[in-house]
């Protein structure tokens, strides 16, 4: 039985440079900030990051995965607030658990909790699925 207060399993994403040229191919989002630690640097990042809708994409993966079906996810949302930050040669996690906010019938509202290196990548994030 689901109900409120209820936290989800925790599940970590492993995202490593290869990740993110292949995903760069997927979406046509080929931005350097992604691939290249000159470029990223250059504009003042720390290093290569994870493309966002990366991260979120992901983060619906674990929603998904858990309510059984892609159908199930009736609402999705978060806003970016830190990068996921990509060493060369490394893989980093994408830790993401939910907790049960709300249950209403079938309806259960989720309030995701999305780290990479300890660090909340993904703030205000929520999610509202039918099971």
């Amino acid at each position: 039985m689901i109900e409120v207060g209820t936290v989800l399993p925790t599940k970590v994403f492993y995202l490593d440079r290869a990740l993110l040229k292949s995903y760069a191919d997927a979406s046509g989002d080929q931005n350097p900030i992604h691939q290249s630690e000159e470029f990223a640097i250059s504009v003042g990042l720390p290093n290569v990051i994870a493309h966002g809708m990366l991260t979120m994409a992901l983060t619906g993966k674990y929603v998904t995965d858990w309510a059984g079906n892609t159908a199930a996810m009736k609402e999705f949302s978060a806003r970016f607030i830190k990068p996921v930050i990509v060493p060369a040669g490394e893989k980093v996690d994408l830790t993401i658990t939910a907790t049960v906010v709300e249950v209403e019938g079938h309806r259960i509202k989720l309030d995701l909790s999305a780290t990479s290196a300890g660090v909340k990548v993904l703030g205000m994030a929520k999610a509202v699925v039918e099971k």
